[in-house]
């Protein structure tokens, strides 16, 4: 079976032309993979990965993430899709703020999304990552980003998928989320952990590819 289009709809509205895939805090840049391998859609594939972070060489650069919004803004040069995990979906929020005429679709997977997460009953896993992993920059455990305000202002189509079983970003998180994006879908994924889209990897794509064909309407 051929791969779905990418381009346009027959009424002329917006789809990826690519899909770029945003890891969580551990960098691993083949975490969406088995999803991506999966996926019928068309598009460019692009695995970003974080300087510093897994095995992504560290960049003098890159200090905050301020950077690395840029570099995932960077990427945003025609239609495209951002899928995006834990941490990434914070940038995901970001850059889709900052170029919402390029972003044709989000989806957004166990993601504070901006949120304060303790308001949530949370674990705090912070602590706990920087002691097994020394090595990575500290500034990403101490940042706060809250996007809270500004969220219901973006249309883009949105799929959310939660796991019920995620003691870090709990469902309560997704539907605030799902209440403050206008354009959103939750999906909450039984026996989901904060890993679920490697775990749960065929299901993911399914859901991904519906999302991703439909068109996003015009403004």
């Amino acid at each position: 079976m051929s791969p779905h289009p990418v381009g346009a709809d027959q009424r002329g509205e917006a789809l990826p032309d690519r899909l770029v895939f945003l890891p969580g805090a551990s960098g691993h840049v083949g975490f969406w993979r088995p999803v991506a391998d999966r996926l019928r859609h068309g598009g460019e594939r692009v695995h970003l990965g974080w300087p510093g972070f897994g095995p992504t060489p560290a960049d003098a650069g890159v200090r905050g993430f301020d950077d690395l919004l840029q570099r995932v803004i960077a990427k945003l040069d025609r239609p495209s899709a951002l899928i995006a995990q834990s941490m990434g979906g914070v940038l995901a929020l970001q850059a889709a703020l900052a170029r919402p005429s390029q972003v044709t679709h989000l989806v957004l997977s166990v993601t504070s999304g901006g949120l304060p997460l303790a308001e949530y009953g949370a674990e705090d896993w912070r602590q706990a990552f920087q002691g097994a992993n020394p090595q990575l920059p500290d500034w990403f455990a101490t940042a706060r980003v809250d996007l809270s305000d500004r969220l219901p202002a973006l249309s883009i189509p949105t799929l959310l998928l939660w796991g019920d079983a995620d003691p870090i970003s709990p469902v309560g998180v997704g539907e605030r989320l799902a209440a403050l994006l206008p354009a959103s879908r939750l999906v909450i994924l039984p026996g989901g952990t904060h890993d679920l889209a490697m775990e749960q990897a065929e299901p993911v794509a399914q859901l991904i590819d519906r999302h991703l064909m439909a068109a996003r309407p015009k403004p």
